[in-house]
C-alpha cells in the first residue's frame, strides 16, 4: 500500500527541513498542498529542497512548477477540471463521490477519494458498508488512495477495504506546533510508524 504525505496548507520555518528528512527517512510521494497562496512561496519553498526529490513532489494549483522544477506531477482537486492543454505526465485527482472513480481513474494514475473516515472538520462521507461493496464492484481498487481522517488507527481498515494508498495530513502534521518548537522528532518518528503500518 503507497503512503503519500500531502503538505501542510499554510508555510512554516521549519517545513523544507522536515520535508527533506522525511525524503531521507523513505517518503516517496509528497503532494504539495498550499491553497490561497501566491506561488512564489511554494517556489521558494522548493528551492530550499535538494533537487534529488523534485521526481517525488506532486503539485496541486501551480501547474508550471512541475515543469519548471522536474516535478513528478499534478493533481487536479476536482473532476470537472480538466489539466492543462498539451500537458503530457503523471496526473492524480481527487473524488468526493463513488460514482466519479470509475470515470476518473480511467484519466489519472490514481485518484484521492475524499473524506473517507471522519476528522474534526468533517464527517465521512461513505459508511463502511458502502466502501466495502464499492471495493467488491471494482470502484476501490489499487489506484484509489484514502483521503480524509487517515492516521495510525485506521491504515488497516483502509487496505482491508481495498485502497491501493493513504493521503496522510493532519495525523503527521499535527504532532509539531509550528509556533512554538524546532526539534521535529516526534513528527519524523511518527512518519516511520505510519510507514511500516503501509507497508
Amino acid at each position: 500500500m503507497r503512503l503519500i504525505i500531502m503538505t501542510k496548507s499554510s508555510f512554516f520555518v521549519e517545513e523544507d527541513k522536515i520535508i527533506t528528512t522525511l525524503f531521507e527517512e523513505g517518503l516517496a510521494n509528497l503532494h504539495l498542498f498550499k491553497p490561497g497562496t501566491e506561488p512564489i512561496y511554494s517556489e521558494r519553498l522548493l528551492t530550499l529542497i535538494p533537487e534529488e526529490y523534485y521526481g517525488k513532489i506532486t503539485v496541486h494549483d501551480y501547474f508550471y512548477l512541475k515543469e519548471e522544477y522536474g516535478l513528478k506531477g499534478i493533481h487536479i482537486d476536482s473532476p470537472a477540471k480538466e489539466p492543462p492543454l498539451q500537458y503530457k505526465g503523471h496526473i492524480s485527482r481527487t473524488c468526493r463521490f463513488l460514482d466519479e472513480l470509475r470515470d476518473m481513474k480511467k484519466k489519472s494514475d490514481y485518484v484521492f477519494l475524499n473524506n473517507v473516515f471522519s476528522t474534526q472538520t468533517a464527517l465521512a462521507a461513505f459508511s463502511q458498508e458502502e466502501l466495502m461493496s464499492a471495493h467488491k464492484h471494482g470502484l476501490i481498487d489499487k489506484k484509489v488512495y484514502a483521503l480524509g481522517g487517515i492516521n495510525l488507527d485506521n491504515i488497516k481498515m483502509a487496505k482491508d477495504m481495498g485502497f491501493g494508498g493513504v493521503v496522510i495530513c493532519n495525523d503527521l502534521w499535527d504532532r509539531f506546533d509550528i509556533h512554538n518548537e524546532q526539534d521535529y522528532k516526534d513528527l519524523i518518528l511518527h512518519f516511520e510508524k505510519l510507514r511500516k503500518a503501509a507497508s
